[in-house]
């Protein structure tokens, strides 16, 4: 996370964040912070992961590479993050935006993030260990798909008020297309 104000700002600058504006607003009052999010957005980012998982295994080089144990938690992770997408889009419903704060549906939001951010270390450390075993066009198009992913993590924590250092590496729409979610 950035710590002081002259970072924050030279991310803001970088147009890391900009994407996000649109996707969710945090306000402060007092000690109550209360993030509004838009669902449409919040459920592309956990398909958008479920979807990188998916493109990622059907690599058999990389399957291969990593080994059924790793398979085995990757697959594992990929069903925490749809059982989070499932729990998220109950509590949400047919609802554009919804409203939380630390009493209400914080606890789905944290827990898609949480497994969000799985995935996506799970996938980049698969992706790196078969690097050896890939072939070239077909690891850049793993790296791809990684890429996007972390920048639609990366757009999703910054919704959050959660500002990495690591911006995103695409553009939103870029990195969606990518994983093939819509909007």
């Amino acid at each position: 996370m950035i710590g002081n104000r002259r970072s924050f700002l030279k991310v803001l600058a970088s147009g890391s964040a900009l994407g996000v504006l649109g996707a969710c607003t945090v306000t402060t009052s007092g000690k109550l912070t209360i993030v509004t999010l838009n669902v449409a957005k919040v459920k592309a980012y956990g398909t958008a992961g479920i979807n990188a998982v998916t493109t990622i295994l059907s690599v058999a080089a990389v399957s291969s590479a990593v080994g059924a144990p790793a398979m085995a938690i990757i697959e594992a992770s990929k069903a925490a993050l749809q059982t989070a997408l499932t729990a998220f889009s109950n509590a949400a419903g047919s609802s554009t935006t919804v409203t939380y704060d630390s009493t209400s549906l914080k606890t789905q939001v944290d827990s898609l993030l949480t497994d969000l951010q799985n995935v996506t270390s799970l996938l980049g450390n698969a992706v790196s260990q078969a690097s050896t075993a890939v072939p070239g066009s077909t690891l850049a198009n793993a790296n791809t798909v990684i890429s996007a992913l972390k920048t639609v993590l990366s757009i999703f924590q910054g919704g959050l008020g959660i500002v990495s250092v690591s911006g995103p590496r695409m553009a939103e729409k870029e990195a969606l297309r990518t994983l093939h979610v819509s909007l």
